[in-house]
């Protein structure tokens, strides 16, 4: 789990690149809990909110930038 503070002091680049990773685990997720051999369901949730905070605070900076 990412805390929000960590991830406000990476450039846009840097959570782009993350949500990136977050995404590609939730479909190999996805597709484990399909097949049958998802272990650990709790990592779902997880990275669930990992990807809404990264877009929370993305949304953040877009609308601080346009404020500005």
């Amino acid at each position: 789990m990412t805390k929000a503070t960590d991830l406000r002091g990476k450039s846009q680049d840097e959570l782009n690149d993350q949500l990136l990773q977050l995404k590609k685990e939730q479909f190999n997720l996805r597709f484990q809990k399909a097949s049958g051999q998802l272990e650990n369901t709790a990592r779902v949730r997880v990275v669930r909110r990992d990807i809404a905070r990264i877009k929370t605070i993305l949304g953040q900076q877009a609308t601080a930038a346009s404020a500005s």
